[in-house]
């Protein structure tokens, strides 16, 4: 057994977590919806209910014990965060409601930016968040949106990427790992090629956080976006990381409390960062709850976690192209924990309500990935996604129900 093996114990990970203890439809849960939103462990679940027991408080500006303690945790996760990504400062780290919103936030500055003729370059395998919001900026200011290629296998067509930047492109926006495919773009890569034509770049780091080793200086892109409940914790709270010389200048989100300088009847100033783009109450349990979730992630040694979760992917992938009739969605070269697949003369969501009386929950449909769904020729499809508390006897059980799924569709 491998060094890696011997670090990562997966049973010992799977009792910190209350809901996988459950059973659905009399078996235990097998849980492979992890690309839509992962598990908490009992740490992140008693971070949140400890600060609404013993500290709730608005954080900031209150005079009292209680908000000095609740800013404290609140100001901590910032710091978590920071240097979990490797910030350059924590004041360039944002809490927004999530991936989406972080990257309306771009969007809104952008769009007031943009002028006819520019250029807003994506990928035909975003998730509707990247690439409606980057539809909608150029609608508004008269931009044009140009779209990246994928091949068959689900890759990016790095060679069209490249032809496609021009002196007129603005911003690269474009996904760390795709939702629907699994497949890891090379973001240092496309993001140096980016700044040949001095564009700025977005990284929708929905995908990829939960995966980890990101680092933003590394990766040398302008924004990264991210959601807490992809790396185990609570719904409702994410994060837009920028650079400070951008976020410094860039057009308010929203108004109100908290992002305030100095106010009168007739005009307003903004603060500086990180206050001038978070406006009124933050999720303040939200953002403890994804401090505590990094502090749980950070115990887990990476490379072992990686070579885990790599050894679910071969292996699920082996079995499916011993299975009659499966056909893989998805087959790049490097790609983490996600199999999508379709069965023949079988429905995805025939085949998602049958795995579900097995106790196994996926996820069908389209991902929101429309326009990739259709450039592929789908109506949609079963997806599977692992993460680091899975196990290999899941994917023999989950492959042994689906052979039931087939006898009753077929």
């Amino acid at each position: 057994m491998s060094t890696s093996q011997n670090l990562f114990d997966v049973a010992a990970i799977r009792a910190e977590f209350p809901v996988l203890q459950q059973k659905i439809a009399n078996k235990p849960l097998i849980y492979f919806d992890n690309a839509a939103t992962t598990q908490k462990p009992l740490s992140v679940i008693n971070a949140i209910t400890d600060f609404y027991m013993q500290c709730n408080a608005n954080v900031h500006r209150g005079a009292h014990t209680l908000a000095d303690e609740a800013t404290r945790r609140y100001e901590q996760s910032r710091d978590k965060v920071a240097n979990f990504i490797n910030a350059y400062d924590r004041s360039e780290v944002l809490w927004t409601r999530g991936t989406t919103e972080a990257i309306n936030i771009v969007a809104n500055g952008m769009a007031q930016r943009l002028k006819p003729g520019d250029e807003i370059l994506v990928t035909e395998m975003e998730h509707h968040a990247n690439l409606v919001t980057w539809q909608q900026a150029c609608l508004r200011s008269g931009a044009v949106l140009k779209v990246c290629p994928i091949y068959e296998d689900g890759s990016l067509n790095t060679g069209m990427f490249v032809k496609l930047l021009t002196p007129n492109t603005k911003l690269v926006a474009l996904p760390h790992v795709s939702n629907a495919l699994g497949t890891i773009n090379p973001i240092k890569t496309l993001t140096a090629q980016a700044k040949n034509v001095n564009a700025l770049v977005l990284i929708d780091g929905a995908q990829g956080i939960a995966h980890g080793g990101v680092n933003v200086r590394e990766i040398g892109c302008d924004f990264y976006a991210f959601s807490g409940h992809k790396i185990f914790g609570p719904t409702g709270i994410g994060v837009l990381w920028g650079k400070a010389e951008l976020l410094q200048a860039w057009p308010v989100w929203q108004t109100g409390g908290e992002m305030i300088a100095e106010v009168s009847y007739q005009s307003a100033t903004w603060g500086g960062l990180p206050n001038r783009l978070e406006a009124g109450t933050p999720n303040i349990a939200g953002a403890i709850g994804l401090g505590a979730a990094i502090d749980w992630f950070n115990r887990i040694e990476l490379t072992a976690l990686q070579a885990h979760e790599q050894r679910l992917i071969q292996h699920a992938t082996a079995l499916a192209r011993e299975f009659s009739g499966m056909q893989l969605v998805g087959t790049a070269g490097t790609k983490i924990g996600v199999m999508s697949f379709n069965l023949k003369d079988c429905h995805p969501t025939d085949v998602g309500f049958l795995l579900d009386k097995q106790g196994i929950a996926i996820r069908t449909g389209a991902h929101c990935a429309q326009p990739l769904m259709k450039r592929l020729g789908l109506p949609g499809t079963a997806r599977t996604s692992f993460s680091l508390y899975n196990t290999m006897d899941e994917i023999d059980q989950f492959f042994n129900a689906l052979h039931k799924v087939k006898q009753m569709l077929t």
